[in-house]
């Protein structure tokens, strides 16, 4: 039996828990939208062609900020396709994912879609095959009120009332060299820079994001970040990152420690903006987005063999693509990744899980069929929904086990929030240990805790294994049930996490 004892104190805090830390992304990629939001005809979408039941899910995902449409997608995309009239809008050819886009779901429609969704749009602009002028016009289409030649285009296809979007990236990835129109980190910049310039010439209320390191491997990881921002930190709000973990060659301790480099990663971000700040003698700082984060199994599993595919049959319409089927490790992998952002959360102010259906989705569907919860939604949406109030700094006195990438890692991962205004303290869990329980005690220093109001935990199900994933024939093979044994008195907490396991306990508490 492994140990962890962790002490929280009412009185230190981190921060307000940023709402956008609960993202998620859309993009033109593989069945994200053809058949994942977007499916006219199926039993359950509306007059508009928006899946019911798959909208469903994203409301009880609990997603807040959605970024759109791209992803590797963006760099080639010119956003006038994708409104007026359908039958007008022209066929082309995606050279990101090697299929044709349709162009049937645009702009528009993504606005209307996120209305019913209940969420805040977050759009990103071409700056790989496109630059300046696009990138003012799409914000002049899409915000300014009326009286102009775009935003009277706006009204035309629809929508007099401007869509209002606050939050755009400045482009996607530009730094990898597969993406259209990679750019060296001094040509980014300065792209970016004006870029940002124009469009805050049209809206000047807008928020901006400039693209960092793909992911912390880069080799101009750093040197990029660097270079970007003293061109562009007076124009820009945030600075992005984009991380994908995966379980390699069976080494499934190093893959449940992935949020160690989750953790240096931003840290890393963190302290390369603020010497930028420092030497430009700046006055504010600069947040990061965390605008591309999950599991994806880049190498083996379907992925290989899916893109071998694509490439074989040739141009086709939303071919299947990156369709990950989570399973039990998955899980409790992403807790540990949610767990970090939210520590993180006095800078780490927006954070997208990419991306929401089907293309390495926590919600999967089927063409003409049914819609349903992968095992990763978990985690999210129980995060998404009582991470409120304070984030609470901890101290965490964890067992410890050894894996190859990482070396000694806390067997119990753990993050917690505090919401002064409902009296409730709500902790998340993790159990890296593959075979033993983990007794963990709670010291609520500040805190009288009177009972505890909600105790779940995602675990290994009952004649399964750590592969154990939900499908179409069993939907709920992994989910949430409640966790035995929680206890709570006066000042402390006692629990114990089965192996290999995410949980989650909410707390009624009085102040002490």
């Amino acid at each position: 039996m492994s140990r962890a004892r962790i002490t929280l104190d009412r009185d230190f805090t981190i921060g307000e828990v940023p709402r956008r830390l609960f993202g998620s992304f859309v993009e033109h990629m593989g069945r994200c939208v053809y058949t994942g939001i977007f499916e006219p005809g199926h039993p359950e979408a509306d007059e508009n062609g928006f899946r019911q039941d798959v909208l469903k899910l994203v409301k009880d995902l609990g997603a807040t900020v959605i970024r759109y449409p791209g992803g590797n997608f963006v760099s080639g995309y010119d956003w006038e396709d994708g409104i007026g009239p359908r039958e007008d809008r022209p066929r082309r050819l995606d050279g990101a994912w090697h299929t044709v886009e349709t162009n049937a779901f645009g702009l528009h429609e993504f606005v209307d879609w996120s209305r019913q969704a209940g969420t805040e749009i977050m759009e990103a602009i071409n700056l790989g095959t496109r630059g300046v002028d696009a990138a003012r016009a799409i914000v002049e289409y899409a915000n300014h009120p009326g009286g102009t030649r775009l935003s009277d285009l706006r009204a035309k296809n629809g929508h007099k009332d401007p869509f209002n979007i606050k939050l755009w990236c400045l482009g996607n990835e530009m730094d990898g060299p597969w993406q259209i129109g990679h750019k060296t980190a001094e040509e980014y910049g300065r792209l970016a820079q004006e870029a940002a310039k124009a469009m805050r010439y049209v809206d000047p209320d807008i928020e901006l994001v400039a693209c960092g390191s793909s992911n912390s491997r880069m080799p101009t990881f750093g040197d990029w970040e660097q270079t970007v921002l003293t061109q562009t930190y007076n124009e820009v709000d945030y600075v992005s990152l984009h991380a994908y973990y995966h379980e390699y060659e069976g080494d499934a301790g190093s893959f449940l420690a992935s949020a160690v480099d989750t953790d240096y990663f931003i840290e890393s971000v963190i302290a390369t903006a603020d010497a930028v700040r420092a030497k430009g003698k700046h006055k504010k700082h600069i947040n990061l987005s965390f605008d591309e984060w999950n599991v994806w199994y880049q190498r083996g599993r379907d992925t290989e063999d899916q893109l071998r595919n694509v490439a074989k049959a040739g141009w086709r319409e939303h071919p299947r693509l990156i369709e990950d089927k989570y399973n039990v490790t998955d899980a409790v992998v992403v807790g540990t990744l949610l767990n970090s952002l939210l520590r993180h959360g006095d800078r780490v102010k927006i954070a997208n899980q990419a991306q929401l259906v089907n293309v390495i989705g926590p919600i999967f569907s089927e063409e003409n069929g049914p819609a349903w919860r992968q095992t990763i939604f978990h985690p999210f949406s129980r995060m998404a929904e009582l991470a409120k109030g304070q984030i609470l700094r901890l101290s965490v006195d964890s067992d410890k086990y050894e894996n190859e990438r990482f070396g000694g890692t806390d067997l119990v991962d753990v993050s917690a929030t505090w919401n002064e205004e409902t009296g409730r303290v709500a902790l998340f869990f993790a159990n890296r240990g593959l075979e033993e329980a983990a007794d963990v005690e709670v010291n609520l220093r500040g805190f009288d805790a009177r009972r505890v109001l909600r105790a779940e935990v995602l675990e290994i199900p009952d004649g399964g294994d750590r592969f154990t994933i939900n499908s179409q024939e069993n939907p709920d093979r992994v989910g949430l049930k409640p966790l035995e044994g929680a206890k709570a008195n006066g000042s402390e907490l006692r629990l114990s996490l089965p192996a290999l396991s995410w949980a989650v306990v909410e707390l009624d508490v009085a102040k002490s």
